[in-house]
């Protein structure tokens, strides 16, 4: 009897170690990360140095959590950086031009919502892959962008009540980072207590046999890219807020940061598996690896190769060394 307990016990134990096998491995390397930087350097656990990495990790946060439930639908959207790009400078033309913060906030995240609206609509609507769609994306927005601007940096001024979101903050943390923690819970509790969540990962695990079940799964798909557009719009503000200026050249590389953040955090690239957590701790894993490398004094052309390194490195624990121990630890639980 007491054998049977331990083997019931233990094939628990297992099974739990197993469904979180991913969360728990990047769980682990971001505090690796933050060891082996706090002990390189003496300013890394700084109070005021991890208040700017969550500050400065704040609008890839928000992206993030757009991306995850994108690519849990077996999608991908390559624009967002552009996207973040047009909206901060679009932004600072229209404060510069006299309309108000709060009539330009609302008017952002519309525009957001059109543009990511727009790309849905190619891509469930008219079955273009949606590597293709955000991928011409990716360039007509940063194109667009950069035509409003002609390349300069638009200031804004005298905008207190807009600074206020990108620099504020409340009990001595800052705006940006509880912007970022509430649409994370926002995301969490979509993705695991509605039932869109569980529409999403349908979608991305048999788009085909959701539809034949009843489930809206175009408008579904669509909606996704809908949810990615508005993230875009407030990561934009928020950097433009931050910076106190538009610039169509914000965001380069944005986008590979933000998959890297989701699909380190476990999500599939495939589809039909999304884990919010993971994506926050993917988020903030290469937030802190950029920060300590900066800290370290290694050259910013560097930096590049070595966190593309520690994300592939990462990723392959992930997916090969973590899933077959917790596989051989099922077995011997069995």
């Amino acid at each position: 009897m007491a054998n049977y307990t331990e083997r019931q016990v233990g094939s628990k134990l297992a099974d739990i170690l197993s469904d979180h096998a991913q969360v728990l491995s990047i769980a682990l390397f971001f505090v690796l990360c933050i060891l082996f930087f706090g002990a390189m350097t003496t300013t890394f656990l700084t109070t005021g140095n991890l208040l700017n990495v969550i500050r400065q990790a704040a609008p890839i946060l928000i992206v993030a959590v757009a991306m995850t439930l994108v690519i849990t639908t077996a999608g991908i959207d390559l624009s967002v950086g552009s996207m973040v790009a047009l909206i901060n400078a679009l932004a600072a033309i229209v404060m510069a031009a006299g309309l108000g913060w709060p009539v330009t906030v609302l008017l952002m995240l519309l525009a957001g919502a059109l543009i990511g609206g727009a790309q849905g609509w190619f891509i469930s609507y008219q079955g273009i892959p949606a590597f293709i769609v955000t991928l011409a994306g990716l360039s007509i927005l940063r194109g667009v962008a950069l035509f409003m601007t002609e390349g300069y940096s638009i200031p804004i001024r005298d905008v207190a009540g807009f600074f206020w979101l990108g620099r504020g903050e409340i009990a001595g943390f800052p705006v940006p980072a509880l912007i970022a923690i509430l649409i994370a819970i926002l995301g969490f509790v979509v993705m695991l207590r509605t039932q869109y969540g569980r529409q999403v990962i349908a979608v991305g695990s048999n788009m085909e046999a959701a539809r034949r079940v009843g489930m809206p799964a175009r408008r579904v798909l669509a909606s996704v890219y809908v949810v990615s557009g508005i993230s875009c719009a407030v990561a934009g503000m928020l950097i433009a807020a931050r910076l106190g200026s538009g610039s169509s050249n914000a965001a380069q590389g944005f986008e590979l940061q933000v998959i890297a953040a989701v699909v380190l955090g476990g999500t599939s690239l495939m589809g039909g598996k999304a884990s919010m957590l993971g994506t926050v701790l993917g988020t903030m894993t290469i937030a802190v690896i950029g920060n300590g490398l900066i800290l370290m004094h290694i050259s910013p052309f560097f930096t590049q190769i070595v966190t593309g390194t520690i994300i592939l490195v990462a990723i392959w624990m992930n997916t090969k060394l973590f899933d077959r121990n917790w596989r051989f630890t099922r077995r011997k639980a069995a």
